[in-house]
């Protein structure tokens, strides 16, 4: 089974893997959002992100490379009352648009070195002058911790990589440690955690 089937299966239920209301640290940036900017919501599964952005006024498109995790988002947008753009892609593969967004979410998304790499320069080349790019993702220290994250250590964030993949943009925070996540069955608990918010600078 392909990683986008594998995901499918996973969203083939009639919960939300990952809850329905939005990760805790996108959630703490609502006093930097204005209704009207544009948003990237990556790997964005059923949608819990890229919804809760529609909400606060936000032009949002949703990526994910598993179709049934956006139709589940596209009804949740639709139940909720707003407007999301939600398009299946690999993330390796996709168009990325020049300057385009004024926000990319990269919440939970962890992907191989080199895919890694491809997506962090793209992602940042999407940024608008003054756009924001919001990472959280497991770090080396949740291995054998039961509250979620891949088991692969490629796959897991660092701080220090964090800023290399975009030294290219201005740091506005870099946190590393402990925090009790509560997102649907799939990430419950006590969890190690890179959380980071870069600015591309004003032109």
């Amino acid at each position: 089974m392909s990683e986008a089937g594998a995901w499918d299966a996973r969203y083939a239920g009639g919960g939300f893997t990952f809850g329905e209301a939005p990760n805790l640290y996108l959630e703490s940036l609502a006093p930097r959002l204005r209704p009207g900017m544009r948003a990237l919501a990556l790997g964005d599964g059923e949608g819990r992100n890229g919804v809760w952005l529609a909400g606060q006024g936000l032009e949002v498109t949703s990526l994910d490379w598993s179709a049934t995790g956006l139709r589940k988002a596209a009804a949740l947008a639709e139940r909720r009352g707003v407007a999301l753009r939600a398009e299946v892609a690999d993330l390796t593969a996709w168009n990325w648009p020049v300057g385009a967004f004024d926000l990319v979410a990269w919440i939970f998304v962890h992907l191989p070195p080199a895919d890694r790499e491809t997506v962090a320069a793209r992602a940042a080349a999407t940024l608008a002058p003054g756009g924001l790019l919001a990472i959280e993702g497991f770090s080396p220290a949740q291995e054998g911790r039961r509250s979620g994250g891949p088991r692969e250590p490629s796959l897991l964030w660092t701080g220090a990589e964090a800023r290399r993949l975009f030294a290219g943009l201005e740091l506005l925070e870099c946190l590393e440690g402990t925090v009790r996540l509560d997102e649907g069955p799939r990430h419950q608990g006590e969890a190690e955690v890179v959380r980071a918010l870069f600015r591309r600078p004003a032109a």
